[in-house]
């Protein structure tokens, strides 16, 4: 706090009135801490809201519908079937295959820039792979429908050339490689140099200082950029809208060679015309239903995810 008019006392210290804080400036203080309260408050509020709307409508659906449905063969909102296996299954497969694909190519990029690259190397590719990761998704999906699905999928695994959710997670992954290459990169450029200069003074090579020191030292953020990444991947909606081979309703397959619907794309497709769905049943409701096991599934990951991250950290 500022110190206002200052008096020292004839022993030569101050006075207990002379270290309080000038009223005005208390008085600013507290406005702004009042005012930043009031934001997080605001903040809460919100999410509270969102949450209470999310559970009342899945709420109904959760009582009235009849869950011989629920497990069934494929996705039909519209004509009462509302099988989630068919969207979860779905999901799993884009998000694994997402993270086969930018696990690898993202911690390698990760671990070139943090202890390869040259200082003027990392200064240029650094922020073009930070401008990659501002691509809209509307564009990727765009790439996987046009180039993935007809020059990769078929030509590799003899899939369709429309689109499947193999095109689909490979898209993904595209999108959420420059998350991982950047988390992770930041991560290992925590790690203490010392750490690094003990290694090389006990004759270890680079590659070995890389991967016994620096990459053990970093786990809990290696750790957190994949929990992001799998998170983003799992939530994405428009590559796999695009690209994932199916329209409003999926039959239930576990092929990626075959087109269906993850749970973000299949509430994208029911809600196009929310005006059209009220009354219809379920229907409505099946959407906050699809929303309320997507929250739950990306709750509990977090959930363990922070409790990995603060079970392996360290702290240098």
């Amino acid at each position: 706090m500022a110190v206002s008019n200052a008096r020292v006392d004839p022993s030569g210290g101050f006075t207990v009135e002379s270290l309080r804080a000038n009223p005005r400036q208390a008085r600013k203080e507290r406005l702004i801490r009042d005012s930043l309260g009031a934001t997080a408050l605001v903040s809460v509020i919100v999410s509270g809201l969102i949450i209470w709307s999310l559970f009342s409508e899945a709420y109904t659906f959760i009582v009235e519908v009849d869950w011989g449905t629920v497990w069934d063969i494929g996705w039909f909102p519209r004509r009462g079937i509302y099988d989630i296996k068919t969207l979860l299954i779905a999901s799993f497969i884009v998000t694994g295959i997402a993270m086969v694909v930018a696990g690898p190519l993202g911690l390698g990029a990760a671990i070139y820039l943090s202890e390869y690259a040259r200082p003027q190397i990392r200064k240029m590719l650094k922020p073009i792979l930070e401008i990659l990761a501002g691509i809209p998704s509307v564009v990727l999906g765009f790439f996987a429908l046009q180039w993935i699905a007809p020059n990769l999928v078929k030509t590799l695994f003899s899939g369709p050339a429309a689109g499947s959710l193999l095109a689909a997670g490979i898209g993904v992954g595209v999108l959420v490689i420059p998350l991982v290459a950047s988390i992770s990169e930041d991560a290992m450029k925590a790690v203490p140099m010392s750490l690094r200069e003990a290694s090389s003074g006990l004759g270890a090579r680079r590659v070995t200082t890389t991967i016994r020191v620096v990459l053990p030292a970093a786990v809990s953020g290696l750790m957190a950029a994949f929990i992001v990444a799998v998170s983003r991947a799992l939530g994405e909606t428009m590559v796999v809208v695009m690209a994932g081979g199916a329209a409003q309703t999926a039959v239930y397959t576990h092929s990626p060679l075959e087109g269906s619907l993850t749970i973000t794309a299949g509430m994208t497709s029911l809600a196009r015309g929310t005006d059209n769905v009220v009354g219809e049943g379920l229907t409505f409701q099946s959407l906050f239903f699809i929303g309320l096991v997507l929250f739950v599934l990306t709750f509990v990951l977090n959930l363990l995810s922070d409790r990995f991250v603060h079970k392996v950290r360290e702290q240098y």
